[in-house]
């Protein structure tokens, strides 16, 4: 089973940016949806950003136009890009690797703060 450890997280200000990173210990074959999810405190794990196989993504409507997930095959690595950054954004940063009807794989999660 892959294991997929997250960094880049930290605190920034509002308005401020940062880059999260999800490296895989194995190839993130052709059948892995990979994606972003995010956790508060009292409150469910929510999608942030998706992208599949065929390089299409999908983002929660609350971080369309600021975070853009990306992927390099050859490093084993899915990024998410995450720019003007709102207080609402606190939380802890999940990464996930789906395989349909095989595997669910979560990280350990970094934490992001966002606050002045």
């Amino acid at each position: 089973q892959v294991q997929l450890v997250e960094s880049g997280g930290g605190w920034v200000q509002p308005g401020g940016s940062l880059r999260l990173s999800c490296a895989a210990s194995r190839s993130i074959s052709s059948i892995d949806v990979m994606g972003w999810y995010r956790q508060t405190p009292g409150k469910q794990r929510e999608m942030v950003a998706v992208i599949t196989p065929a390089e299409t993504t999908n983002y929660a409507d609350s971080v369309k136009g600021r975070f853009t997930i990306s992927r390099d095959r050859p490093k084993n690595t899915v990024y998410l890009q995450m720019n003007s950054l709102k207080p609402e954004d606190t939380a802890v940063y999940y990464c996930n690797a789906n395989r349909p009807g095989l595997s669910n794989t979560w990280g350990q999660g970094t934490q992001v703060t966002v606050s002045s």
